[in-house]
């Protein structure tokens, strides 16, 4: 077991850990990043990226995340590896458990365990996932263009994402297991005017269908009278909400109804002065990897400023 300090503590190494500490190293903080289960985050499972900036040409989501492992490292950061397993938010300075048995402290702490999309479980799932089957219109929308789409779903979530494969289809089809819809009504007055997007209710995926070119349709179940019937389609969107990683913060940090940690305003300050929460762990709404990355850099900025404070104090507490 060995004890780890640093100014900047991160947990997670998606864009939010890693743009957090680049902009940490670079301003002297020393990072120490604890990349956990998921080394770079979601994109590391993304295999087609096409709206990141800079890259005029599709790049790949896990090379993506080594190149911007890679500059954090050269930069000053510190990648660890390991899974923070327990908290301690009484600091400064916070202190973070390992699964190994090693302790991390840092002045500051950066929450940037991110979120994962929630899965139906069902067969053909998995093995379809980036051949057909998404968690992210935003994402992978694009990549459907006049193509037949479904959409499952029933929440906000997922009429958002039907409204948006309008932009590149025709044919937008949304799936739900019961009889109404659970998204807002303005949401769902769109949804109902758009000439492009049909609804089959009471229909529940029993399994994705696919073959060597992909996803060629989702196996349907009524959920009121058990018939059984395939949709074929080109490209399937499940959306039926995210569950960000905030199990370890659980009655040390506020949350909300979705569980996602609570920040002031266009900020990524949390209740705890000197603990900022970046990316999808705290964005319920955007859920980009530019958008994650931009928060990122902005907890760092305020580390920086949060630690500089602290030194001012200790500086004039001495003069005293």
């Amino acid at each position: 077991m060995a004890t780890h300090t640093t100014k900047m503590l991160i947990i997670g190494s998606g864009p939010a850990g890693l743009s957090a500490a680049i902009y940490g190293a670079r301003a002297g903080l020393e990072p120490i990043v604890v990349q956990g289960l998921q080394p770079g985050g979601q994109l590391t499972i993304t295999t087609d990226v096409e709206n990141y900036p800079g890259f005029r040409d599709v790049i790949q989501g896990p090379w993506l995340m080594q190149e911007m492992q890679a500059q954090a490292e050269h930069v000053g950061t510190r990648m660890l590896w390991d899974t923070i397993t327990s908290v301690d938010l009484s600091g400064p300075p916070f202190r973070a458990v390992g699964d190994s048995g090693d302790i991390y402290e840092g002045e500051t702490l950066v929450i940037a365990t991110g979120a994962q999309a929630k899965w139906l479980g069902v067969p053909g799932e998995e093995q379809l996932s980036g051949k057909g089957v998404s968690a992210c219109a935003t994402c992978d929308g694009f990549f459907y263009r006049g193509k037949k789409v479904v959409v499952i779903g029933g929440g906000n979530t997922a009429v958002e994402e039907a409204l948006y494969l309008t932009n590149h289809s025709q044919d937008v089809t949304l799936i739900h297991r019961r009889d109404s819809l659970r998204a807002e009504k303005i949401l769902q007055d769109r949804l109902f005017a758009h000439p492009n997007i049909k609804v089959l209710w009471n229909k529940a995926v029993e399994r994705f269908v696919g073959d060597e070119t992909g996803l060629t349709g989702v196996a349907l179940r009524d959920t009121v009278t058990g018939a059984e019937s395939l949709e074929s389609t080109q490209g399937a969107f499940v959306a039926i909400g995210h569950a960000p990683a905030t199990e370890l913060f659980k009655g040390q940090l506020p949350v909300d109804a979705g569980g996602y940690l609570i920040v002031d305003p266009g900020t990524p300050k949390t209740s705890i002065p000197g603990v900022f929460a970046c990316g999808d762990v705290m964005d319920h709404t955007y859920r980009q990897a530019v958008t994650a990355a931009g928060t990122g850099c902005m907890a760092a900025l305020d580390a920086e400023r949060f630690v500089a404070l602290r030194q001012h104090e200790k500086v004039q507490s001495a003069a005293w």
